[in-house]
């Protein structure tokens, strides 16, 4: 056996120094747009093909993000003349459609001018890929479509596991929900114009395991993110007028923030301290917020606040020590994330719908028109590289195995070698 180990060590070594990693859901596997990969691609341009490993047309239309597991790339996309919902799997090394599944076949539901018919980002632990997408079913109520939430699962080679409706929707700004995943949950936010709740669906079979209430009735489009704080699991989001945290195992709520204001749909960020999130409408906030206590939280856990140039619709990141984000209509800005002292300030461009991402110490943000700046965050401005896709994107980027896919409105781009 010591004589084989060395020949071991050097059969195995090739994919451990590759250090493959997936994106297998909504700002990839911790939930916050963070990659700890490193020398990934900072510059490329979709029209010539610099840095392009493939282009490929995506069938139909839709803001949701890809998901990356292995050799395996997953979307989905509204075929809107036939009103079909799909999910599509396609092969990562050179973009080929593996299969095409439709998940239902219903009428178009009324939505902001913004958004898609097919905006909420699948999921995957590897067994299964988890989608959500709102099934219309009656006339308009004014500017609302209600229906049902629906979720479904499929394996990885195109076979539905099974489908649930596991709640009412409606909203007059249409349908967008990223699912999550926890252990052997499921979970959705449900937060609309109705009675909002967070459900959590078995993995396997898609019961319900827990149902839990939301309040105010308002829409929101935030995707929860899970960390472990002062020695509790919370599962943490805003929305419905409020900024709560609940037990992802039980459903129960732990604690909660009244405002800061109506709606929100950036997800919030964790730096292992302070809970950071914008937001939103009517009234725009930066809040940086210590997640510790019980019951209704006061003022006094609200570390730092400013209302200058937030964003509301693209998700903000953390990179070191400092906190960035865009404003939906191209500020951008950089805070040292303890403190909240403004770094710096200034327009990126005309309008932003993606979230940011990061890796290797650099933050990338994707405008509407399909260019990425790449930006070095410190106490001025420092753009590394500025690409230009060739298209419009308002899909978030996806990070995986040295590789950036990036959503056009019309093809899907692996960025780089």
């Amino acid at each position: 056996m010591p004589r084989l180990l060395p020949t071991l060590l050097l059969l195995l070594s090739p994919p451990l120094l590759a250090a493959e990693t997936n994106w297998p859901m909504w700002r990839g596997p911790q939930g916050d747009g963070s990659s700890t990969e490193a020398d990934i691609p900072t510059k490329w341009n979709g029209k010539t093909g610099e840095n392009i490993a493939w282009k490929v047309e995506i069938p139909g239309s839709g803001h949701s993000s890809p998901i990356v597991w292995g050799d395996r790339v997953f979307v989905v996309s509204c075929l809107e003349e036939k009103k079909e919902r799909v999910l599509l799997s396609l092969d990562r090394k050179t973009g080929k459609i593996v299969w095409q599944q439709e998940v239902l076949e219903v009428p178009l539901e009324g939505k902001h001018g913004l958004n898609s018919f097919a905006s909420g980002t699948p999921a995957t632990d590897g067994k299964r890929v988890y989608v959500t997408f709102l099934a219309m079913d009656g006339t308009a109520e004014g500017r609302r479509t209600p229906g049902d939430m629906v979720v479904a699962a499929y394996d990885f080679d195109g076979n539905q596991k099974w489908l649930v409706k596991p709640g009412r929707f409606a909203s007059v700004h249409g349908y967008c929900s990223s699912p999550v995943l926890f252990e052997d949950k499921v979970i959705v936010n449900g937060d609309h114009d109705g009675d909002g709740y967070l459900v959590a669906l078995d993995k396997t079979t898609g019961k319900e395991i827990w149902k839990t209430a939301r309040p105010n009735k308002t829409r929101s489009y935030v995707t929860p993110i899970i960390r472990e704080v002062a020695g509790r699991t919370q599962l943490m989001m805003s929305g419905s007028k409020s900024v709560a945290s609940y037990d992802p195992r039980t459903g129960k709520q732990q604690w909660y923030l009244d405002g800061p204001t109506e709606q929100f749909v950036a997800s919030p960020v964790y730096d292992g301290e302070l809970l950071y999130l914008t937001a939103g409408f009517p009234e725009y906030h930066i809040l940086a917020i210590k997640p510790t206590g019980n019951g209704h939280l006061g003022e006094d856990s609200i570390a730092w606040r400013t209302i200058k140039a937030p964003s509301y619709v693209p998700s903000p990141i953390l990179c070191g020590e400092h906190f960035l984000i865009v404003s939906d209509t191209g500020i951008g800005s950089c805070y040292h994330a303890k403190s909240g002292e403004l770094n710096w300030t200034g327009r990126l461009g005309k309008h932003y719908s993606a979230s940011l991402v990061t890796a290797g110490g650099l933050v990338y943000f994707l405008a509407d028109e399909g260019t990425t700046k790449v930006i070095r965050p410190g106490d001025k401005v420092d753009v590394v590289s500025e690409n230009d896709l060739g298209e419009s994107c308002y899909a978030s980027p996806a990070i995986s195995q040295g590789q950036i896919f990036i959503r056009g409105e019309k093809h899907l781009f692996c960025v780089g070698k």
